[in-house]
């Protein structure tokens, strides 16, 4: 009881939205610390003062992201995109290299890969992901939850299967990072946006990589790369970070500000916590849409309902204060930790109107 008082303590004190908002997969909703923080960063430019603790929050929240991963910092490079993150692994990749994706994933995931021309894509059911590795494929692409309908890849069976045909795996957490435990040591790359689930403002992302950088080499790299950027910012960098920063892009730092804050929430609360909180509401919605007669698309224990059919009411519900998706004629709900029963009930009774 206690820990359910504490969480609904820390919720209500970070947001207030003014609609029913059931949009997370979209956009998360930015909590009033990082609003707070985001405020302070621009004062640190209006004002003129030293922007030495933004750079700050940028390994503040390097270091968060690792633990919420599961991997050493050192593994951790930041960026501004899944997109091009998804490219340095596709520019390591021999001519021929089979890509094996799921069919219709997130475009950041897929799009890098086949703009290569020369790589031999081939994509398949989610669900058959880990079945259809074979040998000589060089390595599998996935989303951990898909964007379009939550449905959650089987990730064990993906390891299992890569591992046994020696293929390399990258998965994007975008979609799953804040409220479904990530274990990103399990996979050689891994990827993550931070203004969905994370609850962050747009501009930061993350790269997961080996230890030994798994064949990568840093195309876009910078003076943020070198082991000593400040040493680094004429002529060609001397010295490559040693770790995983030497992927690292200039770092948006506003965003980064208020990033940090965003983190530290997620990590006051507790991802256990908020996966509980996340899919209880979600299976809330699932039932209520069995009693109106509705099917969503199958996603056992994800965050994210999909229903076919439906798609084409997210105008008038947004007019009825209620944020959701329209994702291919699919009405989207993605319901996250500032969601209630009360929300879940009035989209139901929306929809059964």
């Amino acid at each position: 009881m206690e820990t359910t008082q504490t969480f609904d303590r820390l919720v209500r004190a970070e947001f207030a939205p003014r609609s029913t908002y059931l949009n997370t997969a979209s956009n998360g909703l930015l909590p009033a610390r990082t609003v707070a923080a985001l405020h302070e960063a621009a004062l640190l430019r209006a004002e003129g003062r030293p922007l030495t603790p933004l750079h700050e929050d940028v390994e503040a929240c390097r270091a968060a992201y690792a633990r919420l991963a599961g991997v050493p910092v050192t593994r951790v490079a930041t960026g501004a995109s899944v997109a091009a993150h998804t490219g340095v692994i596709a520019a390591s990749l021999p001519a021929g290299a089979e890509v094996l994706t799921a069919e219709d994933d997130f475009t950041s995931v897929l799009n890098p890969f086949h703009v290569r021309g020369d790589l031999k894509v081939r994509a398949v059911p989610l669900e058959r992901i880990a079945e259809s590795v074979r040998p000589g494929t060089a390595l599998v692409a996935v989303s951990a939850a898909q964007s379009a309908d939550g449905r959650v890849a089987d990730l064990p069976a993906l390891r299992e299967a890569a591992r046994e045909h020696g293929a390399r795996t990258y998965v994007d957490f975008s979609q799953s990072a804040g409220w479904l435990p990530m274990a990103a040591d399990a996979f050689d790359f891994s990827a993550s946006v931070s203004f969905k689930w994370l609850l962050g403002p747009h501009g930061a992302a993350f790269l997961v990589v080996p230890e030994d950088f798994g064949g990568l080499t840093p195309v876009l790299a910078g003076w943020v790369a070198g082991e000593a950027p400040w040493n680094s910012c004429y002529g060609p960098v001397q010295e490559l970070a040693r770790s995983a920063r030497r992927f690292d892009l200039t770092p948006a730092l506003f965003t980064f500000a208020g990033l940090r804050r965003s983190l530290e929430l997620i990590e006051e609360l507790g991802v256990a916590a908020v996966h509980a909180h996340d899919v209880a509401l979600a299976d809330r919605f699932r039932a209520g849409l069995a009693d109106l007669g509705h099917a969503p698309v199958p996603a056992p224990g994800s965050a994210i309902v999909s229903v076919p059919g439906l798609g084409g009411r997210q105008g008038e519900l947004s007019r009825a204060g209620i944020e959701v998706s329209d994702r291919a004629g699919n009405l989207r709900a993605a319901f996250h930790l500032y969601n209630t029963p009360d929300d879940v009930d009035r989209l139901l009774a929306a929809l059964a109107g």
